[in-house]
């Protein structure tokens, strides 16, 4: 394991009992320490709670809730000699120089020769962490900076000092990316690092300007987001997600760390409305209330936003703006273009935030690079500064500076070039400080589409989705539709491909770089079908949409799936067809069409089926089956994980998973060259029908959930649907019935319940 195989954290917190839980997801044994609690009859009271909150934490911070037993609770007064065979040591304790010295010198004197030390910190230099340490400790000390929460926040900064023995970082780093699944940047130790430290200038920029403006939460938030490449949250909703007071902790932590003329300097005050906020106990989602708050009343949720004008909550709008529709449609240009006070405040934040970010070098570094990767994987944007820099035109960039009398960072002054990336034969270059380009280099054994495509051009593609040559005989069709949902033109192009692989490659991935592989059949689609009247168009479709998915499972060659993110309804109907599953550990799968009133169409029912009666022979077994399948199908049961995916047959023993999602294509695709090495298409056989035996089970479920209120009128009927597509129709129990047949039977209940009001 790289070096490390047990792991201490000392601080519980939110940070703290993070990373525990996440080291407890990847195999490693922890110990989580936190003060005694005085007073209490149990003094491991602080760990065991964390524990305890990371069991319920929504989204989960376990893949599998058995994994917190990988955690062993304590407290640091009785318990510090247990760290005593820790290969690494994470403290995460309250950020006070003193706090930490003095864990530091307890640590130092307990634990292994040569064993890693770092710390949590985002705001105390490493040079003040280690001031008189002894020199072994200094030696095996670094900082490893985690992004909450912990599971799903991809960056982690890892920070030496000047005495850290080169190994410690080497094995930090190779453990945060094999094992972890982390994107490891390397950083100075410069307030902030990378991430925070513009990170958190464009979010001190959004609420300043906003408020300059005159705009509502909503519509700086609706503007600051998407359009922009930057998760939903966009400002106001990522301060209450992070948390008022612990935003203002950080903020005036930088504003104290970083010089009296660096321009964080000018929007640190943010707006009065922070503060007033924290005052009242509003602090954000943890504490209920924040920018936003949500109230409930007779089970009814209302929405309400402040009023950064009056300080009074007001029900929460929903702006449509042309700005933002043009930023999403037509790109980040477009947006800081548009001729309104949403195009000026766009510009004004960005202008801020991608010249703060070019004026950084060489203070954090050489490279641009690192910056990018850093706010892609620790902030979720979709580019980087310099990456949007680049989408909007280096000489524009320059030039509309220049027009707004506001200065060109150097290393942008210095670029005689177009842009700041570019391509230089089959790999890209970035410009560096110096002047010069730089071979843009990924580690061994890390594969990214967008390298793919930044390089190539697709064997084919429409609107919906491409297929692409990533080398060895194998290619690799991605959907791009919005949140990839599936329209006609994706499956046409997937079974487009499935011809051309067959004719000129060995073997086929179905993988994307998006944050979700696909969310489903695109139910717009099937809404405009259904108010048109024109069923025959929607029984082609889903008919098209089978066919295809039954290409797949047959075809002959090997079919690996890479999935990552939301892979729901028709989406997984897809994974599910295909020969084995590379999947993302952070993956959501199920069959949720029930949700919305509908049953899986794409062939989703027959394949739980054959994974749960395929090799049943008898009625009994048979019936336990389906009745499982239905229990899965009409609650619409999901898995966050491949390990939850596992009791519901979702992940299957031929299946595999990926920690690191920089690693999930490489390693999708050396699975599937080894699997077409000997590879032969499965036989064809159908399913024995649950029959009237079944259905009377799956009803009688039904009532009985009715009964204790669980179910809503139309669920009966949705069930009953259900309950006649897995039973075979009026199959007899027992009988096989065809996969064509079960086919039909989807699409007939998928139609029917369309035409139900």
């Amino acid at each position: 394991m790289v070096g490390i195989t047990k792991a201490a954290v000392i601080g519980a917190g939110t940070m703290g009992s993070g990373i525990a839980s996440h080291l407890a997801n990847a195999g490693v044994p922890v110990v989580l320490l936190d003060v005694a609690t005085p007073g209490a009859g149990d003094r491991n009271m602080l760990s065991e709670r964390a524990v305890e909150r990371m069991l319920k934490s929504s989204p989960p911070a376990f893949m599998h809730a058995d994994n917190a037993r990988m955690i062993t609770t304590g407290n640091i007064d009785d318990d510090l000699a247990s760290i005593a065979n820790a290969d690494w040591i994470a403290e995460a304790v309250i950020e006070r120089l003193d706090v930490k010295k003095a864990i530091y010198k307890a640590i130092d004197a307990v634990r292994a020769p040569g064993s890693i030390v770092s710390s949590n910190t985002s705001t105390i230099p490493l040079t003040m962490l280690t001031e008189g340490m002894s020199e072994s400790f200094r030696r095996d000390f670094c900082i490893t900076h985690f992004f909450n929460p912990v599971r799903y926040m991809r960056l982690l900064e890892i920070v030496s000092g000047p005495d850290t023995r080169t190994d410690v970082i080497e094995t930090l780093s190779k453990f945060g990316d094999l094992v972890l699944g982390k994107g490891v940047v390397p950083c100075r130790d410069t307030p902030g690092f990378l991430g925070n430290r513009v990170g958190v200038f464009a979010l001190q920029a959004g609420i300043v300007e906003a408020a300059r403006a005159g705009l509502t939460v909503e519509e700086a938030d609706a503007i600051m987001g998407r359009p922009m490449g930057i998760p939903k949250t966009g400002v106001f909703a990522l301060y209450d997600l992070i948390g008022l007071d612990l935003m203002l902790d950080v903020v005036a932590s930088l504003r104290g760390a970083l010089a009296v003329d660096d321009p964080f300097q000018e929007i640190a005050d943010g707006i009065p409305a922070v503060a007033a906020l924290v005052a009242r106990g509003c602090i954000g989602n943890k504490g209920g209330a924040g920018f936003y708050r949500e109230l409930c009343s007779n089970g009814d949720r209302a929405r309400e936003a402040l009023d950064l004008k009056s300080g009074v909550y007001r029900p929460a709008l929903r702006p449509q703006l042309a700005a933002a529709n043009a930023g999403e449609s037509l790109g980040l240009r477009a947006l800081v273009e548009y001729p309104d006070e949403y195009g000026r405040f766009a510009w004004r934040v960005l202008a801020r935030t991608l010249s703060y970010a070019a004026s950084l070098l060489p203070q954090v570094g050489t490279s641009i690079a690192p910056i990018d990767e850093a706010m892609k994987l620790g902030y979720s944007w979709s580019r980087g500064p310099f990456e949007m820099i680049d989408a909007l035109g280096v000489e524009w960039f320059r030039e509309r500076l220049r027009a707004d009398g506001m200065a060109v960072p150097g290393i942008l002054d210095r670029l005689d070039a177009p842009t700041l990336y570019r391509r230089a034969g089959d790999h890209f270059e970035h410009f560096g400080y110096d002047g010069r380009f730089h071979a843009l280099t990924r580690a061994p054994g890390v594969i990214r589409l967008g390298d793919v495509k930044a390089t190539a051009t697709p064997v084919i593609r429409n609107d919906a989705a491409s297929l692409w040559d990533v080398g060895d005989g194998v290619a690799c069709l991605e959907f791009h539709t919005k949140a990839n949902a599936l329209v006609p033109d994706s499956m046409a192009l997937l079974s487009e491909s499935l011809s051309v692989v067959a004719e000129g490659f060995t073997a086929m991935l179905v993988h994307n770089d998006a944050p979700h592989f696909s969310v489903g059949f695109n139910l717009e689609f099937a809404l405009a079908n259904a108010k048109q009247g024109t069923w025959d168009t929607l029984d082609t479709a889903l008919r098209e949409f089978q066919e295809t998915t039954m290409a797949i499972k047959y075809a002959s060659f090997p079919v690996v799936a890479a999935p990552a993110g939301t892979s729901v309804g028709g989406g997984f109907e897809v994974l599910l067809h295909c020969d084995a599953l590379q999947a993302h550990t952070n993956i959501v799968m199920g069959l949720v069409e029930t949700l919305v009133g509908l049953v899986p169409s794409g062939g989703g029912c027959k394949e739980l089926l054959h994974r749960w009666c395929g090799g049943a022979n008898d009625t009994d077994a048979i019936v336990a089956g389906a009745l499982r399948v239905f229990e899965l199908v009409s609650m619409g049961k999901t898995a966050t994980s491949p390990l939850e995916g596992r009791p519901c047959r979702f992940i299957l023993s031929r299946d595999r998973s990926s920690m690191n999602r920089d690693r999930l294509l490489a390693e999708a695709k050396a699975r599937v060259v080894e699997m077409a090495r000997d590879y032969a298409p499965p036989a064809k056989t159908g399913v024995p029908a649950a029959g009237p035996a079944g259905r009377q089970a799956m009803l009688e479920m039904l009532e009985a959930l009715n009964g204790r209120g669980i179910t809503t009128p139309h669920d009966l009927v949705v069930g009953a649907h259900l309950a006649e597509v897995l039973c075979g129709g009026s199959a007899p129990t027992g009988e096989i019935v065809s996969e064509e047949d079960l086919c039909a039977l989807e699409r007939a209940a998928f139609i029917a319940l369309a035409k139900t009001p």
